[in-house]
């Protein structure tokens, strides 16, 4: 199961993508350039998983030449941190420890992109998928492969969390299965209940899910977290991540979180 994990992130990164570009032509072929630029606006954030990228390629010693560069600029720098990390799980001669290095590089940019990019692309496809147009084939596709991605990149940064630990060996199938299933029903309820909620109150749905942010950002600064050392930075972290908290929970203490899951479910319920 070594590169099994890789290669299923690099298939389902590939079909999200794809769907994605075919929700894009259908509204543009349609005439729907409302959601045709809505659409595209979701794709901006995705720069900043690539920026990150380039910059970790720089501090890795590897200089990113031109080819490179057009990769990332087309979106598509993690699927070459993908295929490295599958090629270097397939060669013999590979140690596990740089394996590991690379997977760990490529499932933290895929977890912030699939949370800046993936999920607002998801709670649009929804929103035009429930409030406007229910037998919409192409975007439904779209949402749905939206969210299975979107899970995949929380269960594939579990994945490599529970490798880090100490005599941990890589989870059975049956357990990342069960991890997915998890991950997709919790975030497909919360999206689901998000678009039910602006169908019928339009933009009170914000002032909803500002409190919550709120909220949940107020409990993390409470929590303490000091994952990131810079006042600043740790007030943006805390923000960002409340923002997360509104969908799924992830957690970034170590130690035991039976405590803080259930505070958090306690609220989002």
């Amino acid at each position: 199961m070594r590169g099994a994990v890789p290669g299923l992130s690099l298939a389902l990164l590939a079909a999200e993508s794809g769907a994605r570009l075919c929700a894009i032509i259908h509204y543009l072929v349609r005439g729907q350039l409302g959601w045709f630029g809505l659409s595209i606006a979701c794709l901006v954030p995705g720069y900043a998983a690539q920026l990150l990228s380039i910059l970790w390629f720089r501090a890795d010693g590897r200089a990113p030449g031109c080819w490179l560069l057009a990769l990332h600029l087309l979106q598509l720098g993690l699927w070459k941190r993908y295929w490295d990390v599958v090629r270097a799980a397939a060669g013999a001669g590979c140690a596990f420890g740089e394996v590991l290095a690379q997977l760990g590089d490529v499932c933290v940019l895929r977890l912030l992109e699939a949370l800046l990019q993936t999920l607002p692309h998801l709670l649009l496809q929804a929103y035009v998928v429930v409030a406007v147009d229910p037998a919409g084939f192409i975007p439904g596709v779209s949402a749905g492969l939206s969210l299975l991605s979107l899970a995949w990149a929380l269960v594939s940064y579990s994945h490599f969390t529970c490798l880090l630990k100490p005599g941990h060996l890589s989870p059975p199938a049956a357990v990342i299965l069960c991890l997915l299933l998890w991950r997709t029903g919790m975030l497909g309820t919360r999206v689901l209940a998000l678009v039910l909620f602006a169908r019928l109150y339009s933009f009170w749905v914000f002032a909803v899910a500002g409190l919550h942010w709120l909220l949940m950002s107020f409990w993390l600064v409470a929590q303490q977290t000091d994952i990131v050392a810079q006042p600043c930075r740790w007030r943006l972290f805390n923000c960002l991540l409340g923002a997360v908290y509104i969908f799924c929970y992830i957690n970034v203490r170590p130690g035991p979180s039976k405590t803080r899951v259930a505070v958090f479910y306690a609220v989002s319920t």
